[in-house]
């Protein structure tokens, strides 16, 4: 099978035929029909000091993807060959405390699809039963492609009670974006978005955020005056990983805020303690999805109308992987699939 693979310790990926794995008693084969690249992706591809320290060549990456199970192992009786499927990027252990508490996301062991384990940016993966999630009735195949990451916005963004209240979203990336789309699916009363990305600023306005903020021009404290907001803003998703971010989020929020912290920075960041003290703010950070909880909530969210389909803006066939990495590199896209369905 044609796979894309991490082969040196240096920048780039190669396009090249490896055999199809196997797959054990437990294990299902899935034939790849999408993926999405991912800033994980995008890292190892660069070979930044996180992919140096993280990634071991010869390497098949990617973990966003929906496909079609072809086979299962013999020990597999819930799924069949024929089912469209996704695949949970974290496999865990299934023996530590909290994976035995039911705590999966929280396993100390976990090991990641394309990153730790073969990946998805392949006409096939194999993955562990445990990791595959059924696709319901309807659910369009692009979106299915990025579940993954459309789990961590929800997983962020339903950390706190968000119905009727005013939320901040610092980064307007893809999974931010997603993020302002389902705290407004859920009933928060302002959702303001930050960013200094032009481009994705007028994509969070497609998403109906109550505003696309560029912070290099207009404060927060204005747009709170602007909207009418007493005290500051209830709820808080840092997704940018930006330290400055972070720093402007806790000064805006009201007291009692809640921040949930996705976004991964590169450096060392300070925030000011004694306002988080004082104003008894809770900061909770999050990784990856609760399984499978995220995965259901993300189901009947779509279900029931919510719509992420914009962030969505390119496809490329596998084989034109460079121009699709350019493109999810230089921001001025959302989310970039890959069709494995015709790779040469």
């Amino acid at each position: 099978m044609k796979a894309l693979v991490k082969t040196q310790r240096a920048p780039g990926l190669s396009l090249l035929d490896v055999p199809i794995p196997e797959i054990g008693i437990n294990d299902v084969l899935v034939r790849v029909h999408t993926a999405g690249i991912c800033g994980t992706d995008l890292h190892i591809h660069q070979w930044d000091a996180w992919a140096q320290r993280s990634i071991t060549p010869e390497l098949v990456i990617g973990h966003e993807f929906v496909g079609e199970i072809v086979a299962v192992g013999s020990n597999v009786n819930d799924f069949s060959p024929g089912d469209i499927v996704s695949g949970e990027g974290h496999v865990v252990c299934g023996r530590c405390r909290n994976c035995m508490a039911g705590r999966r996301h929280l396993c100390a062991h976990t090991e990641g699809i394309g990153v730790n384990r073969p990946g998805a940016f392949a006409e096939y993966v194999a993955v562990p039963m445990a990791n595959i999630w059924v696709h319901a009735p309807g659910i369009s195949r692009d979106v299915a492609a990025v579940f993954d990451p459309f789990g961590n916005a929800v997983h962020t963004a339903l950390a706190f009670p968000v119905l009727g209240e005013d939320v901040l979203i610092t980064g307007a990336g893809p999974i931010g974006l997603m993020a302002a789309a389902v705290v407004r699916h859920a009933g928060a009363r302002h959702v303001v978005v930050t960013d200094v990305n032009p481009h994705r600023l007028e994509l969070a306005e497609h998403m109906g955020v109550t505003r696309a903020v560029d912070v290099r021009t207009t404060a927060l404290a204005d747009v709170q005056r602007d909207l009418d907001m007493a005290e500051g803003f209830d709820v808080g998703l840092e997704m940018s990983g930006n330290p400055a971010a972070l720093t402007d989020m806790v000064t805006n929020m009201a007291h009692g805020g809640k921040i949930a912290v996705l976004g991964i920075p590169t450096e060392r960041v300070e925030i000011d303690l004694t306002t988080v003290i004082f104003n008894m703010l809770t900061v909770r950070g999050i990784y990856g999805r609760e399984m499978y909880e995220t995965w259901y909530a993300m189901t009947v969210m779509l279900q029931s109308g919510l719509d992420i389909s914009p962030v969505i803006t390119h496809r490329f066939a596998a084989d034109d992987f460079e121009n699709a990495f350019a493109t999810a590199a230089d921001g001025k896209s959302g989310k970039v699939l890959l069709d494995w369905t015709a790779v040469g």
